[in-house]
């Protein structure tokens, strides 16, 4: 009996070793299912959203994460293939990044979402801290090609409001979740391109998360 124990416990160290074992860079991470209906109202995120500037050092944990991601740019429950923020002919300009500096659930360093499989990878190691000392910078980036492509030069402005869509879905899934969050458009354009290794996308929005 004692045997059996042993090795039960042995697995169980193996499986939790197994757990926290580096993610390198390119290593695809599934993201828990995210949850449709919550327990707090619209009503009550709308009345309680507002900007937060003082952020303890926890983590925010995978299930908070994935809830915000999906909230940013996740498909919906209802067609199985629009996503949670509208976008002019469907052509979805944005691509999500976030950079986790406090280890927690995940380490520290930039990851890259997918809304399509609902999964992240890790871009880089870098864990800079972009604006107040918080545990999450979620960044909203644009390829404007995608959607000028079809509305020229006015579809810059689409992208813009796009943007502002999935960024106000982020803040109100926050209060929902019990987090603060602050929105920041004053930061540096090439500081953030080469922390996040940008080519063809431009950084047009930075929302911090924390608790």
């Amino acid at each position: 009996m004692n045997k059996i124990v042993l090795l039960v416990v042995l697995l169980m160290c193996a499986g939790c070793a197994a757990q926290n074992a580096n993610i390198t860079e390119g290593d695809e991470i599934k993201l828990p299912n995210p949850t449709y209906d919550g327990a707090v109202s619209l009503e009550k995120t709308l009345s309680e959203r507002k900007s937060e500037r003082s952020f303890t050092a926890e983590p925010l944990s995978l299930n908070e994460i994935s809830q915000l991601l999906w909230a940013s740019q996740g498909i919906d429950a209802v067609t199985g293939a629009t996503r949670t923020a509208p976008s002019a002919g469907a052509l979805h300009p944005l691509e999500i990044y976030f950079i986790i500096t406090k280890q927690g659930d995940l380490e520290p360093g930039v990851y890259h979402y997918s809304p399509s499989s609902h999964t992240i990878k890790k871009v880089a190691d870098a864990a800079e801290r972009l604006a107040y000392d918080a545990p999450m910078y979620l960044v909203f980036t644009a390829v404007y090609e995608r959607t000028t492509r079809k509305y020229g030069a006015r579809g810059e402005r689409y992208v813009h409001i796009e943007a502002g869509h999935a960024a106000q879905n982020v803040h109100l899934q926050a209060i929902s979740l019990g987090l603060k969050t602050v929105p920041v458009g004053a930061f540096d354009d090439d500081y953030v391109s080469g922390l996040l290794g940008l080519d063809e996308e431009a950084p047009l929005y930075v929302v911090v998360v924390g608790k």
